[in-house]
Parts: structure tokens; sequence; C-alpha cells
């Protein structure tokens, strides 16, 4: 699938595990390798072809506006969600103007390392609206540093998911990337506030929420502890 050239970058949390680094700073601008978490989400986008990415800000917003204002691979825009938060999929809601029929979607916190093609070429590629609504980038959990959840999805032989349910374990995490559809967002005005789970959920119940998955290292840097998991990890690759 081509003809993906936008992404909504969702940075606006209050990144309230990241403490007390985010005391002073928004979390999509702590620094893991000598850079920020904003820029190891950025740069890969320009890399897979991506011209426009929407930014949304909530806490500390003037930090992230300035730390994007000269930015142009991809161009950022700014969406402000100062006045109240919007969840994940509000969030896209109100970006919609901006990013076309099919966009990526990314969050702030997590990123990767390819060990070969860009997950991301390769997301973009394997969207195919004829079989899906929503096609999820994840990682394997043994190929995880720092995420210590249990799982969330189990992904058949044709790449369909479902969620981890009641078990105890589910072999695949969402990887904080993903291949979504204005269209599926009908219904939802600017200034609603829902998560984008509820989109997935309702796709899931059709068949058509599916799971590509990362050739490589996905590094979830969610608290501070997991910076240094992530920066040792990346050493360890060089």
């Amino acid at each position: 699938m081509t003809g993906i050239d936008s992404c909504m970058v969702l940075a606006a949390g209050l990144g309230t595990r990241m403490r007390p680094l985010t005391n002073d700073r928004p979390k999509p601008l702590v620094m893991v390798a000598g850079k920020t978490l904003l820029d190891h989400v950025l740069d890969p986008l320009a890399e897979a072809g991506i011209t426009r990415a929407v930014v949304n800000v909530h806490y500390l917003a003037d930090q992230v506006e300035a730390a994007v204002a000269r930015r142009e691979r991809p161009r950022v825009i700014v969406s402000d969600e100062r006045a109240a938060l919007l969840d994940s999929g509000g969030g896209v809601a109100k970006a919609l103007p901006h990013l076309g029929p099919r966009f990526l979607v990314r969050n702030a916190d997590a990123f990767w390392r390819d060990a070969g093609r860009s997950s991301l070429a390769r997301l973009i590629e394997a969207f195919d609206p004829r079989r899906m609504d929503t096609l999820l980038l994840l990682a394997r959990m043994e190929a995880s540093v720092g995420f210590d959840g249990p799982g969330d999805f189990f992904r058949d032989a044709d790449g369909r998911l479902t969620r981890r349910g009641a078990a105890a374990r589910a072999p695949f995490a969402y990887a904080g990337a993903a291949v979504m559809q204005a269209e599926d967002f009908a219904g939802h005005a600017p200034g609603a506030v829902f998560s984008l789970n509820s989109l997935w959920n309702a796709s899931i119940a059709r068949g058509r929420l599916h799971g590509l998955v990362i050739d490589g290292l996905w590094l979830h840097v969610g608290t501070p502890a997991a910076i240094g998991e992530a920066e040792a990890a990346i050493a360890g690759m060089l």
C-alpha cells in the first residue's frame, strides 16, 4: 500500500511514570542515547518517506513547540490540546484535517532498531484496506526492552489479531506504530475524548485488525529505569 505520507505523533501525555525527569520537561523531550524520544520517532519517519507529522501537545507544550519549530523533515504541524487532553483517539480525530485518508500513528515513548528493512516502510507496504481497517506494528515479547507487561495480542497465520483477554500472557505487544484510515473515525467529532482501543476492538470484532511484527529490537521507554536499559541495548548493537 502506497500513498501514505503523514503521521500523527501522540505526544500530549503527562509522563507521570517518567517522574522526576518530567517535572521540568515533557516526556517526548527526555533524552535517550543522545537524543530526545521525539527525535527517535521523527527521524525514522523522515527516512520512511513521511513528509508531514502532526504532533499533539498539552503538558509543557511550549517546550515541544520550540523543539519542532525548525524541523523540515518531516514538516511538523502542532495540534494544540492545552485546554484538555483528548486521549489517543480524540487526539487523532482532532488532527484528521492534516492527515489525509490514510496515515501512520506513532506513540512518542517507544522506538526500535531494525535488523533489516525499515519496519515503517514494511508497515506502509503491507497495509491492505480490502482486508483490514488498521495494521498495527507488533513486538515479540522476547525481543523487547523496557516493557514489563504481559503482552497485548495473539496473531493468527493470516495476521489477524485478538486480545490477550483472560490469558496470562500473549506473545506480542503493540509497538506504538499503526496505519489507520480517516473513515474509521466517522462519528467522532473534533473534541471527543476516546481511546484508539475502542476502534481497534470494533475492528477485532469484524476480523479486520491485523498486525505486522518488527524484525529487530523494540525499546519501550516508559520509566527512568527503562532509559538505562534502552541505552545499554543500543550500545550492545553498535
